[in-house]
């Protein structure tokens, strides 16, 4: 039995601007929470290729660059588009209510 999504409190809504992103710890992980044209999105916060924070790379349409070595990652999927990174960021699902925005994470 897969565990139940548990919802987490990221920032107010409009505190996440276009192409933008902010940082969210839980748990001693870290994730990334992205604004961009076709909604908001959650992956992995740390590149997998030297773990730098993505909440410091640069947000461009739907790709997020790293700020170290300039790995790309697409943020909707997780996908790797650019190396050196070669592992594909997990993505989480994410939800705006009430004027906020949450993260959902396995309980």
């Amino acid at each position: 039995m897969a565990n139940e999504l548990q919802w987490h409190e990221v920032c107010d809504a409009d505190e996440l601007e276009m192409e933008d992103v902010v940082e969210f710890e839980n748990g001693g992980n870290v994730y990334a929470v992205y604004r961009i044209k076709s909604g908001c999105y959650a992956t992995g916060g740390l590149c997998p290729h030297e773990q730098a924070r993505l909440a410091d790379g640069l947000v461009t349409g739907e790709f997020v660059e790293c700020p170290k070595h300039n790995s790309r990652f697409h943020i909707p999927t997780g996908k790797v588009k650019k190396v050196p990174a070669r592992e594909d960021l997990a993505t989480y699902p994410v939800r705006e209510e009430n004027g906020k925005l949450y993260i959902g994470l396995e309980g």
